[in-house]
Order: C-alpha cells, then structure tokens, then sequence
C-alpha cells in the first residue's frame, strides 16, 4: 500500500538538534538524520530556499555573496524562527516524498531542552504549525533520551542521563515519568568545534572553518589527555601573518587541551546533578550507573573520564546519535510514555 494511504503512518517525533534533525516516522522509525542546515539564496531582494541538510552543509563556508548557509538553531532552540519553519517543511515533505497534499496534517512531537523558556518552547510550536503540523506535543530532551536508550522511567527507580548535543548538554535523574532533577547548560559539540578554531588560532596563527573544527574533533578528540602526543592530522587553513593557504600537522594531545575547558564544565554540572538528586534516588544511580546519549557521548575517552569524575559506572548509549529522536517516537506511538509528552 502506498504510504501516503496510511493514515497513521504519518505522524512524527522530531529531535531538532543544532547540529542535526532526526526524524521518527510512526510505524517505520527513523526515516531521516541530516544536518539543520539551510541554505538562502537572494536574487533581486526575493529570498528563496536554496539547499537543506547535507547539500546545505557542504556549502558552509563556501558561499558567494548572494547565498547564505544559516543554522537556525543555537544553542537548542530556534534562533530563526522562518528559517527553522522552512527546515521543517523541507523535511517533513522528504520524509513523506513530496507527498504531503494527500495526506491529513501530522501531529508531530518536537524535543525540547529542559531548561528552555516559555518564548523558545512557544517558537518551536509555531514553526512546527506553520510547517504543517495538525498538533505540536513538546517532550523535554532528557526523558526522550532515557525512553531512547531503554531506560525504566516508568518505574519508581531513579536513572541518569546525560545528552550532550551540539548546542547544549542536558543532565537529568528521572522517575515515575518525571524529572526529578533537571539542568541544562549551553555547552556541546559547538562549543568544542569553537574551541578547536580559536586554538589552532592561538597557537599556530591558522584560522580554519567550522566544518574543518568539526572534523578534526571527530577524528583526533579526545576528552582524555593519550600518552604522548596520540594521533596526528593534517590540517589546511589560512596563515593569519602571510594571509596564503597552509597545511599543519596537530596532535590528540593539542586538542584534548583545547577542549579541556569544555570538558571539565560538562563534568561539573553532572557532579551538581549528583549533588541534588534525593538520596534514595542516589541509591539507585549507584546501582543503574550514568548513561550518556547524543552526539557529544561519542567523544572518545567522555565515559570513562566522567566514570572517574564520579565514582559511578557509566556506558554510552546503543544508537547514541539517535536516542532523542527514538524515545520521542516510542513517546508518540505508546500509551505507556504518552503521559510524558506535554502540550505546546
């Protein structure tokens, strides 16, 4: 059967992250993992979408004049409220292969930072509605995590969970379907990408691109300083004294020590978490240990350095990168979670 005909099968749990937007199509999973990227072309003083996701990302940085790559989101909430809501649209028109007009309007589930404000939550919605939506349901990042990653939010047992997004790291002790502890902080994988540029900045007088930061993050990070000087890479940029083009060579060391400072702030504010959590529930995280999701929980070495920061066993999610968006599915689709889910 065509899926347009199906009419359940359009319903949508969205994690729209800084970084990326991970779509969840009931029925079918996740359908779709791209950047949140969009490119804008002016032509004549007439705006127009130009590319979104991937094709967008592959011009960042690289754009003449008359085009602008634009993430919409910083720091986990929408910061272009128009560009977000045409994201959005792009998005859900793939996922549905361009055939929205057969369809009924979608209620779809958008994930949100914990500590994000009544005006960030109110703008989401109304990009969502825009796009198309029927009905916004918001679900705070931390609980779709842990439905994500297995954990038992259902049960009167406390369970941790660290998401570390690009935008913001979001630390949360969860019970009973509720938040028993909650903090969000504006630190993530930009933050660290920053970092990295304003390092190699410093210390070798190279400015490189946010895509270049990024790559080398993945490649050579490390939030654990390696013995000796670890892994090297080549890196291109531009001299900052002789303004031409130039290759160094960097090492995991150099970087560990660049993102050191990000690091230890995402370490502290688990510790605070640690600090506030009710005793009882303290008894538990012994027991269950910490479990980190998102992109950030990638970062080689972060369990294992926040395992000795605390004292605590901690693993890093099965499907890391998609545990937001899996758990806010399973919100949607089963009555067991749907009490989570809170009206936009």
């Amino acid at each position: 059967m065509p899926r347009f005909f199906k009419l359940s099968s359009h319903d949508m749990a969205i994690d729209l992250g800084t970084a990326n937007t991970v779509v969840y199509l009931r029925d079918e999973g996740i359908v779709l993992n791209e950047p949140s990227v969009v490119a804008i072309e002016t032509l004549n003083g007439v705006k127009r979408v130009r590319a979104v996701g991937s094709d967008a990302k592959l011009m960042m940085g690289k754009t003449p004049d008359h085009i602008q790559a634009i993430r919409p989101l910083r720091d986990g909430v929408i910061a272009d409220v128009d560009v977000a809501e045409q994201m959005i649209k792009h998005f859900i028109n793939k996922v549905h292969d361009g055939a929205t007009r057969f369809l009924r309007r979608p209620e779809i589930v958008i994930c949100v930072p914990s500590g994000s404000t009544t005006v960030e939550r109110r703008a989401i919605r109304d990009a969502a509605s825009n796009a198309g939506a029927s009905r916004v349901l918001l679900i705070e990042e931390p609980m779709a995590a842990a439905i994500g990653a297995g954990l038992p939010v259902t049960e009167p047992v406390g369970a941790m969970v660290v998401d570390i997004g690009g935008g913001t790291t979001e630390v949360a002790v969860l019970s009973l379907r509720g938040l028993a502890y909650s903090n969000s902080v504006r630190m993530g994988g930009d933050k660290m990408d920053e970092a990295i540029s304003s390092f190699i900045r410093r210390k070798h007088n190279l400015m490189i691109g946010e895509a270049t930061a990024e790559r080398i993050k993945h490649a050579i990070g490390s939030a654990v300083m390696p013995a000796g000087d670890g892994d090297k890479l080549r890196v291109k940029g531009r001299d900052l004294v002789a303004g031409v083009p130039r290759e160094i060579g960097i090492t995991a060391t150099e970087i560990a020590e660049a993102i050191a400072e990000c690091v230890s702030q995402i370490v502290g504010t688990v510790r605070m978490a640690l600090e506030h959590t009710p005793p009882e529930l303290a008894a538990d995280i012994v027991d269950q240990g910490i479990v980190l999701t998102g992109g950030g929980a990638l970062l080689q070495g972060i369990d294992i350095l926040l395992g000795q920061a605390t004292g605590l066993p901690t693993v890093v999610a099965d499907d890391a990168l998609i545990c937001v968006a899996q758990g806010a599915g399973k919100a949607l689709a089963d009555p067991l979670y749907r009490g989570v889910l809170m009206q936009a």
